[in-house]
This record gives C-alpha cells, sequence and structure tokens, in this order.
C-alpha cells in the first residue's frame, strides 16, 4: 500500500523506466535532549480562546512521542485535558504553579513565564 501513495509524489513527471523507485526526503527529528538540559518555560495563555486560560509549556527539544509522553504525564497528574503539537504541550486550565513543580520533579529544568 505504501508504493501507492500518490499522494506525496505529486508535481513529479512520469517516468517509462520499470525499475523506478521514488523516494521521498524525509526530514530527520531532532533528538530529545535529556531532562537537565531541556530549559522549558510554562505561562498561561487567554488569546483566541474564547476567555478561557490554558497552561502553555514551551522549548521542549525532541521527537514528537516524547513531547505526546510527557504531555500525557502531566495531563494525567494534573487531571485535565489538554494537547501537544507543535513543540509546546497546552493543558487546560491555570495551572502553572502545578505543572512547574512536577516539571522540576522529573528533572526538567522548568521555569514560570508570565
Amino acid at each position: 500500500m505504501s508504493d501507492n501513495d500518490w499522494k506525496s509524489r505529486l508535481g513529479v513527471v512520469y517516468s517509462t523506466n520499470p525499475d523506478f523507485k521514488y523516494t521521498t526526503a524525509a526530514e530527520p527529528e531532532q533528538e530529545t535532549l535529556a531532562p537537565g538540559r531541556q530549559r522549558l518555560i510554562v505561562r498561561i495563555d487567554r488569546r483566541q480562546r474564547a476567555g478561557k486560560q490554558v497552561t502553555l509549556v514551551e522549548g521542549f527539544v525532541g521527537t514528537q512521542e516524547d513531547l505526546s509522553a510527557l504531555a500525557k504525564t502531566l495531563k494525567t497528574r494534573c487531571g485535565v485535558g489538554g494537547t501537544a503539537k507543535d513543540g509546546e504541550i497546552t493543558i487546560q486550565g491555570d495551572l502553572r504553579d502545578k505543572v512547574v513543580a512536577l516539571l522540576q520533579s522529573m528533572g526538567y529544568n522548568a521555569k514560570r513565564g508570565n
């Protein structure tokens, strides 16, 4: 099924060579830094959220899987919902102090923002 992935080949000129294999250049993900080397900033955000407050954790350097795992841990320990995408973790509600304490107990270099 992966050989017939036509969406990734849009804009490619047709080849008559029967042995031609189209390859895509995948971007390598950054390796996850050790928790002690991460500089995470925990801040609150109210913009474009209909007046609701969310806690943002920014500055994570690593793979998407590790970001999702950290987000799941934080959401579980705080007992709230949230998401992890674009290199930042969004946690519902104003939980800056609790999130900073949790991250520091996990060994991360976390600092409270605004």
